[in-house]
């Protein structure tokens, strides 16, 4: 990624979990000095059970977080999430990689601090979160291939989609 001065910045990263979204979001924010949100941290409520977040609470969380920030980067798999903060974006990214990679991705990813209290509660969901990146071509919700697809599709902004890991391209 080349370094953009001067240059406002808002971008949307989406795809699969095990794509890589969170991966590339990190290296623009550090490249570009960009804020970034991971809208896993707010689609979910704090609780022993994992258990979906208000839609309004959610709005109104990254509506805060575009006020906030001139410029930044918003990634995800929640496409009704994606599309209120797509009206504020000029730039999408679909990790739209193939299922088996990101199955792979999944298994050899770091410890995610901001979502699990150590590597071991992470690694005891593995099975479920592998067994749902199987899915991704077959589901039809919010989180599919094909929700992903429609909305990089209706984006009138600039878009690219990936479909390799980035290490490779």
């Amino acid at each position: 990624m080349l370094l953009r001065e001067f240059e406002l910045r808002k971008i949307l990263i989406f795809g699969n979990s095990g794509s890589g979204k969170s991966t590339l979001a990190a290296k623009i924010c550090q490249a570009e000095k960009l804020p970034h949100l991971d809208l896993d941290t707010l689609a979910w409520q704090v609780s022993d059970t994992p258990k979906r977040a208000p839609l309004e609470v959610s709005q109104e969380s990254i509506q805060q977080f575009i006020e906030q920030n001139q410029s930044w980067i918003i990634e995800g798999c929640y496409s009704y999430l994606l599309e209120i903060a797509g009206v504020h974006a000029d730039e999408i990214i679909f990790m739209n990689l193939p299922v088996t990679l990101c199955i792979e991705n999944a298994k050899n990813r770091p410890w995610e601090p901001h979502k699990y209290e150590s590597k071991e509660a992470q690694d005891e969901n593995l099975d479920m979160l592998v067994g749902w990146i199987a899915q991704y071509e077959d589901r039809n919700d919010v989180f599919s291939q094909r929700a992903h697809t429609l909305f990089y599709e209706s984006f009138s902004g600039q878009k690219k989609m990936i479909t390799q890991n980035m290490n490779s391209i």
